[in-house]
C-alpha cells in the first residue's frame, strides 16, 4: 500500500491480554488481572471506531505484538506444562464423565500454568463431578505431533482474548458475536477440528464486484488518459484509500441508531455487513485461529455507501494533520486524496455507474501495467486506521504460523496472481463467431439434431407451450378457482403414486395446505409431476416436500427443469437456500441437482420449522442470485463450445512448422531457450530468476520494441564511413579464397533480413552476428590492411550506439 507515515484509529477491545475464559478463568484469574490493567488504558473505553489522541495511537500493533509474545512464549513451554494447559480445555476420557475441562486444585488454583506451574499427571480435577487425574485429561494428546499441539494452544490463546474482550466491550452486538466466535473456537478444542464458520451471514465476498476492483476500475475509468507518472499517482492514492479501508474500524450499530439519513432498511443491512465484518474480518486480525478475509475483497456498493461519508471525512482530517511527516515526493498524493474522494463518492451515487457493474472490466493491458508497476515499485510507507506497522503492501504475517506454511501460501498466491490474465475479447468473439458460424452452416444438423439434451427437449417443448409451469395453492382468504383445485387434485394422485410409502392423508394434507404452495408440470391440462414446497422468507430458506414426476414421463429432463423453475421462483423472492428430506431412492436426484448432504446453514435457522422424516437424509442447496438457472445448462453448454473452440484455435497455432535454428551450425555455442522460436507461443514463460550484477540487463519483454531498437542500430552502422566492406555477402568472384577461409560469413544485408524474418528475439543473437563480421575480418585480413581498420572503427561505432540505446551492459 502506499502513502505516508502510519496513521492509526481506535481498535476494538481484543488484545493480547493473559485473559482466560470459562472453567479456566478462575485458576488463571491472577494473570487476567494483570494483563488487563496493563491494558486497559488502550482497551476499556475503546468504541467502534473514531480518530484517537496520539498518546493511543498504536494499540492495535501493541495487541499484536503482545498476543505474538504470549503465543511463542507458549509454544516454547516443556510438553507437560503445554499438556497442561490443554487438559483445562479437553473433555475428559473417563468413561461416562461429562467434565469439559480439568481444573487446578484448590491449593494451586492461584498458580499460572504458563510460568513456572508444572502439575503432576495424578493430580486430581476440582471439579466435584469428576475428581479425575490429570492424565484422563490428556490421554488422547500424548499422541499429537508437535505442530497440532500448538495451533490447539494458539487457539486456546485467541479463545482467552476473546473472553477477556467481552467482559470489556459494551456494545451487546459486539458482545453477541465475540460469544459466538468464543463458542465456536471452544467447540474447536474439544474436537479438535479447524475452526469454520457457517450460518445465515454466508460465505466471503459478499457482493460483487469487490471495492478493490472497482477503485481498480475508477482509476482506469477517470484517469486512464493522464501521463504515467500522474496516472501512477492516482494508483497510489486508490492504494492509500484501500489501505485506509482495510484497517478501517466501523461503527456498531447502536452507534450508529441516532442518524436520520439511515432508513431502517439501510440499519438493518449495515448490522448484518458489521457482523460479517467482526466475523471475517476485524477478529480474525488478532485470532489466528480464524481465516481472515481483507475488508476490501469482500465487501462492496453496500458496505461502502453506509460508510464512505464518515470515513473519508476521517480520511481527508489524516492526510491534513499528516502531511508534514510525508516524504516530499509523495507529498502528492495528500493533495489528490480529495479529488479522488469525490470522484469516487459520484460513483457511488450514480445507479448506471460502470465501475460497480460486476461485467466491466479494465483492458487487460491496462491491468497487466499496473501490475507490473505495482512490482517494480517499492510500496512507499501506509496511511492505516489501526497501526498497522508491518511492511507496506504486506499482507498481515500469521501469528504463530509455521513458515513452511506461509511460503506454500505465498508461492500459492503469487502463481495464483500471474495467471489471472484474461484472454483478449478478440481472440473470445472469434471463436464465438466461428461456433455460430458452424451451428448455421450445418443445416442437416439443425433438422435432425445429434445428441440433443433433454434439457433442450423440454425448453423447446416449454417455448411451443406443449408443456406449462405453473405455482399454485390453497387459499382461506380469497377464492380458489377450479382449474386450480383440479391440479391440486391431480398433483395429489401424482404423488400418491409415485411416493407409495407417504399416507395419503398426509399428502392431501400439505398440498391443500395454506402455507404450502406447488409448482405443477402441466401437459395437455394435466398435472403431470410437480414439487411441493414451504417457502420460510424470514428464514431465507424453502422447503421441499415432495417431488415426483409421474412413470410414463420420467427420463426426458422434467424434472431438472422443474427444479431449475423452482430455484429461479425462489431467488425472485429473495430465497437463496433449498432444504429438503430425501429418501435413498432419491438422493442421486438431488446430488444432480447441486444438492449437498454438507448443510451450510446453521440449526438453530431450520431446526423447528422444516419437518424431519425417519430414515432421510437432509440436504441443502444453495442458489446464487445471478444464474438464471433455466438458462444454466444451455449457457454452461455454450461455453464448452466456445472453450473447444479456443482450444482448437491453439492448437493450430502451436503447431505451426518452423524453421530450425542456424546459428548452431554457424559456430553459436549456445543461445537462451527464450530465442527458440514458437517457444513462448505455446505457453512457456521463464523462471523468474535474481538479477546477476554482473548483467544488470535484462531482454525486453516486448518483442516489436526489441526489432525497433536493433532496426535504428542497423541503419546507423550501415550509414557510417567504415561500413563500406561489411554491407554485403563476399562473393566467390571477388575473393575466391574466403570461403575456404571463413566457414561462418555474416554482412549487414544478412542481418537486415534477418531482422525482418524476426530472427533476433534476444540482444545476444543480434550481437553475435555482428561481432561475427568483425572477427571475420579480423581473421582473414592482415592488421595493416584498411579492412582491419574498418572493422576495428566500426566496431567501436557499434558498441556506442547500443549504449546510447541501453543494449550494452560490458
Amino acid at each position: 500500500m502506499s502513502g505516508g507515515p502510519a496513521i492509526t484509529l481506535k481498535s476494538q477491545p481484543i488484545d493480547g491480554n493473559n485473559g482466560n475464559s470459562g472453567n479456566a478463568a478462575a485458576q488463571q484469574q491472577q494473570t487476567a488481572n494483570n494483563a488487563a490493567a496493563a491494558a486497559s488504558s488502550s482497551s476499556s473505553s475503546q468504541a467502534s471506531s473514531g480518530t484517537v489522541p496520539p498518546a493511543q495511537e498504536g494499540t492495535r500493533q501493541s495487541s499484536l505484538q503482545r498476543i505474538q509474545l504470549r503465543k511463542q512464549k507458549v509454544f516454547n513451554l516443556p510438553e507437560a506444562q503445554k499438556l497442561a494447559k490443554l487438559s483445562m480445555y479437553s473433555a475428559c476420557q473417563f468413561e461416562g464423565c461429562r467434565c469439559t475441562g480439568w481444573k487446578t486444585p484448590q491449593e494451586n488454583r492461584h498458580r499460572d500454568v504458563e510460568s513456572s506451574y508444572c502439575p503432576e499427571p495424578t493430580e486430581e480435577c476440582r471439579n466435584a463431578s469428576c475428581r479425575h487425574p490429570l492424565r484422563s485429561h490428556i490421554s488422547h494428546l500424548t499422541e499429537i505431533s508437535r505442530s497440532s499441539m500448538d495451533e490447539l494452544l494458539g487457539a486456546i490463546i485467541d479463545m482467552e482474548n476473546l473472553f477477556m474482550s467481552m467482559q470489556r466491550v459494551e456494545d451487546e452486538d459486539t458482545k453477541k458475536v465475540y460469544l459466538y466466535l468464543f463458542r465456536l473456537l471452544r467447540q474447536c478444542v474439544l474436537t479438535r477440528q479447524q475452526a469454520v464458520i457457517r450460518g445465515p451471514l454466508g460465505d466471503p465476498p459478499f457482493e460483487s464486484p469487490c471495492i478493490t476492483k472497482a477503485v481498480l476500475s475508477l482509476v482506469f475509468y477517470k484517469y486512464s488518459h493522464l501521463n504515467p507518472t500522474e496516472l501512477q499517482t492516482m494508483t497510489e492514492v486508490a492504494k492509500t484509500f484501500l489501505n485506509f479501508l482495510n484497517h478501517y474500524n466501523f461503527e456498531s450499530p447502536s452507534a450508529r441508531r441516532g442518524d436520520p439519513t439511515l432508513t431502517h432498511e439501510d440499519a438493518s443491512t449495515y448490522k448484518i455487513n458489521y457482523t460479517r465484518w467482526l466475523v471475517f474480518c476485524h477478529v480474525p486480525a488478532f485470532c489466528n485461529s480464524l481465516r481472515q478475509f481483507e475488508t476490501s475483497l469482500v465487501f462492496g456498493r453496500t458496505l461502502l455507501r453506509t460508510v464512505f461519508q464518515y470515513m473519508s471525512q476521517q480520511l481527508k482530517k489524516k492526510c491534513i494533520s499528516e502531511r508534514d511527516r510525508f516524504p516530499e515526493d509523495k507529498r502528492s498524493i495528500i493533495t489528490q486524496m480529495p479529488k479522488f474522494l469525490e470522484a469516487l463518492r459520484a460513483e457511488l451515487l450514480k445507479d448506471d455507474s460502470p465501475i460497480w457493474d460486476s461485467t466491466y472490466r479494465p483492458p487487460n493491458s491496462f491491468v497487466v501495467q499496473q501490475r507490473k508497476r505495482h512490482q517494480e515499485v517499492a510500496p512507499p510507507a501506509t496511511i492505516a486506521s489501526a497501526g498497522a506497522a508491518a511492511p507496506s503492501g504486506s499482507k498481515r504475517s500469521s501469528v504463530g504460523e509455521p513458515a513452511h506454511k506461509r511460503v506454500k501460501k505465498e508461492v500459492a498466491e503469487r502463481v495464483t496472481s500471474e495467471n489471472q490474465d484474461d484472454l483478449p475479447i478478440e481472440v473470445v468473439m472469434r471463436a464465438m463467431k466461428s461456433v455460430a458460424e458452424s451451428k448455421t452452416s450445418n443445416k442437416s444438423e439443425i433438422l435432425f439434431p445429434i445428441n440433443v439434451s433433454r434439457d433442450e427437449n423440454v425448453k423447446a417443448e416449454e417455448q411451443k407451450r406443449a408443456i406449462e409451469f405453473h405455482v399454485v395453492g390453497n387459499s382461506l382468504t380469497k377464492p380458489v378457482d377450479k382449474q386450480t383445485i383440479l391440479w391440486l387434485l391431480g398433483l395429489q394422485l401424482v404423488f400418491a403414486y409415485q411416493l407409495p410409502e407417504m399416507p395419503r392423508e398426509y399428502i392431501s394434507q400439505l398440498v391443500f395446505d395454506t402455507k404450502h404452495k406447488t409448482l405443477a408440470l402441466i401437459k395437455e391440462n394435466q398435472p403431470i409431476g410437480g414439487i411441493c414446497f414451504r417457502p420460510f422468507p424470514t428464514q431465507g430458506f424453502t422447503e421441499i416436500v415432495f417431488c415426483a414426476v409421474t412413470m410414463a414421463e420420467q427420463v426426458k429432463g422434467y424434472g431438472t427443469h422443474l427444479m431449475n423453475h423452482l430455484k429461479d421462483y425462489s431467488i425472485q423472492r429473495g430465497i437463496k437456500h433449498l432444504l429438503t428430506f430425501a429418501d435413498c431412492d432419491a438422493i442421486g436426484y438431488f446430488k444432480k441437482q447441486g444438492f449437498s448432504k454438507d448443510i451450510k446453514l446453521a440449526r438453530p435457522v431450520y431446526a423447528g420449522y422444516i419437518k424431519e422424516y425417519d430414515s432421510a437424509t437432509l440436504m441443502h442447496c444453495e442458489l446464487h442470485p445471478s444464474i438464471v438457472n433455466t438458462q444454466f445448462i444451455a449457457v454452461i453448454r455454450n461455453q464448452s463450445e466456445i472453450l473447444k473452440e479456443l482450444i482448437a484455435q491453439r492448437h493450430n497455432e502451436v503447431q505451426k512448422v518452423r524453421t530450425g535454428l542456424t546459428c548452431f551450425k554457424e559456430g553459436l555455442p549456445s543461445i537462451p531457450v527464450e530465442s527458440i522460436p514458437g517457444l513462448r507461443e505455446i505457453g512457456w514463460k521463464p523462471q523468474m530468476r535474481p538479477v546477476r550484477a554482473s548483467r544488470p540487463l535484462e531482454e525486453s519483454t516486448d518483442p516489436e520494441k526489441l526489432a525497433t531498437q536493433f532496426a535504428s542500430v542497423l541503419q546507423s552502422v550501415r550509414q557510417h564511413t567504415a561500413a563500406w566492406p561489411f554491407l554485403r555477402p563476399v562473393t566467390a568472384a571477388e575473393v575466391p579464397d574466403y570461403y575456404d577461409h571463413i566457414k561462418y560469413p555474416m554482412d549487414l544485408k544478412t542481418m537486415g533480413e534477418r531482422l525482418k524474418k524476426g530472427y533476433y528475439q534476444t540482444r545476444r543473437l543480434f550481437m553475435a552476428d555482428m561481432a561475427r563480421i568483425f572477427s571475420n575480418c579480423r581473421f582473414y585480413n592482415s592488421p595493416e590492411t584498411e579492412y582491419y581498420r574498418c572493422a576495428n572503427s566500426l566496431e567501436r561505432y557499434f558498441q556506442t550506439k547500443m549504449r546510447e540505446l541501453g543494449l550494452w551492459d560490458k
